[in-house]
Parts: C-alpha cells; sequence; structure tokens
C-alpha cells in the first residue's frame, strides 16, 4: 500500500515522505490515527505543501542547531498552573504549554513533537526537559513549575 505520511513515524518516515507500507499497518494503523493519507495523484501536490511547511520550521544545520542548544541552555523557563494544597497540580503540563513557555520566556520557536519530557508532569517543582533540534544535537533545559495564585 503507498501512502503519504503527515506526521513524523519512527523507523519510517517524516511528514511528506512517500512510503510503501503492508496493507494491515497502513489501513488499520496509519490512516486512522491520522499519521498517513492514501496516494493518489491529487495528494501529490499536498506533498509539496507538507514538505514546504516542514522545511520553515525544521533547523537547517548542526551550525544553527548548536546555536539554539546554547540559547536554550542559558534559559531558565518558568510556568505557574493551578495545584492543590500537596502540590499536585489539577490536571498535567503538556508540550504545547511548555513550547508557549519557551517562547515566553525569550527562547526560541520550538516543535512541540520534538520535546522529551520525563513522563506526564503533574506536580509542582523543577524537572529536565530536553529538545532534539537535529539528529546530532540535544538540548536540556529546566522547567520550573510553581503554584499560581
Amino acid at each position: 500500500m503507498k501512502i503519504i505520511l503527515t506526521h513524523e513515524v519512527s523507523g519510517l518516515g517524516t511528514p511528506g515522505d512517500v512510503v510503501e507500507v503492508k496493507n494491515g499497518y497502513g489501513r488499520n494503523y496509519l490512516l486512522p490515527q491520522g499519521f498517513a493519507m492514501p496516494w493518489s495523484k491529487g495528494a501529490e501536490k499536498q506533498v509539496t505543501v507538507i514538505k514546504r511547511a516542514r522545511e520553515s520550521r525544521e533547523i537547517r544545520d548542526l551550525g544553527q542547531a548548536t546555536e539554539v542548544r546554547g540559547q536554550l541552555e542559558n534559559l531558565r523557563v518558568g510556568m505557574k498552573a493551578r495545584a492543590g494544597d500537596g502540590g499536585r497540580l489539577f490536571g498535567s503540563i503538556t508540550a504545547a504549554e511548555v513550547v508557549e513557555a519557551v517562547t515566553a520566556a525569550g527562547g526560541p520557536t520550538l516543535d512541540r513533537r520534538r520535546l522529551e519530557m520525563p513522563g506526564a508532569i503533574k506536580s509542582l517543582g523543577n524537572y529536565q526537559v530536553s529538545v532534539k533540534l537535529h539528529p546530532e544535537v540535544t538540548a536540556k533545559f529546566t522547567l520550573d513549575v510553581t503554584k499560581s495564585k
């Protein structure tokens, strides 16, 4: 089965790639989850739009990745969240909220799918969050979750 990936799938490819997969894997997993769309001549035009959007988000080269890593590692990101008396949050901190906090703290714009968080953040405290900027470069920064009034 020939499909076009719309999301990054580890071991398979990145958005915009046209790949050949087994029928069951494509029909039962990739298509229902929204990770891919069926290949057709009309969909081939959408591939260029997906690739153009991906290129605008991606970090171009190793030099730019190390520059962004330097910015992130010197950055102290703080977030305020609603919490109970024991320090347990009402809900949890998502990757999208972390990306917004990094941007608000004066850091670079990141892709939420590149974040590697230490499980679900459900309590107050400091957390180490890593970001895969480039296949060879990973940056780490500290996220400080405090109680909002």
